[in-house]
């Protein structure tokens, strides 16, 4: 059995979770809080209530992304510090992984079509395939426009998709008729993702743990915004 401490942070509603001998346990952070001041405090709490020390885990998880920018770099660097200073490593799980195994949950085991919002008009997708409690990426992370055609493209590649969609999205045009689960990425998923990837040797160094980017550009120009009417 493993001990794994996890951290969610890609998203507004950011998370942390402890998962010990197959029992786990988290904390919900509220998306009022800034997130690199209640990341950690969370963590700690975890740790004490299970009477135990960070270094008795075995390894550290977090969501690597894409999600916001400062989120994940926010999860990144406080993973990076508590893995170095107790000697462990750390898994990066990707967070539209964890989105589909969260949607496994409600729906089932299925291949997802995994939506996150990434703001500017545009989403995070992927195609990951849950099968006893096993994820597996099909297709890899994209930034891409909403309702872009290569939607319809994965759709005609795997016919059978249900679509988890994240907060603050609504159902793209050419997933209108995929069966829906409202899904998001969570500090749970992400453990227990972290755990087995663990028992399977897919750890790097604190050093080597860095998030996972999709877009360089995080914020539309003066120009640009007047173009899309935004103030």
């Amino acid at each position: 059995m493993t001990t794994i401490l996890a951290i969610e942070t890609s998203n507004e509603f950011a998370s942390a979770a402890l998962l010990r001998d197959g029992k786990l346990s988290f904390i919900d952070i509220p998306s009022a809080e800034t997130h690199s001041e209640a990341s950690l405090p969370a963590m700690q709490r975890l740790l004490g209530d299970a009477g135990i020390a960070l270094q008795d885990c075995d390894a550290i998880a977090f969501g690597c992304g894409p999600g916001a920018f400062t989120g994940v770099r926010t999860a990144c660097g406080l993973v990076q510090g508590m893995a170095y200073g107790a000697d462990l490593p750390v898994v990066p799980v990707v967070t539209l992984e964890a989105m589909a195994l969260a949607a496994a949950a409600q729906h089932g085991d299925a291949d997802f079509l995994c939506l996150l919002d990434a703001r500017m008009k545009e989403m995070y997708a992927a195609v990951c395939r849950v099968r006893n409690q096993a994820v597996t990426v099909m297709i890899a992370p994209v930034l891409t426009a909403i309702d872009a055609a290569l939607l319809s493209d994965w759709l005609t590649q795997y016919p059978s998709l249900v679509l988890a969609l994240g907060p603050g999205l609504g159902v793209p045009e050419a997933a209108a008729s995929c069966p829906l689960v409202h899904a998001r990425p969570h500090a749970a998923d992400v453990a227990r993702i972290g755990s087995q990837r663990f028992l399977s040797g897919q750890t790097v160094s604190a050093a080597e743990a860095e998030p996972l980017y999709l877009r360089n550009k995080i914020a539309l120009t003066t120009a640009e915004r007047a173009l899309q009417g935004r103030p």
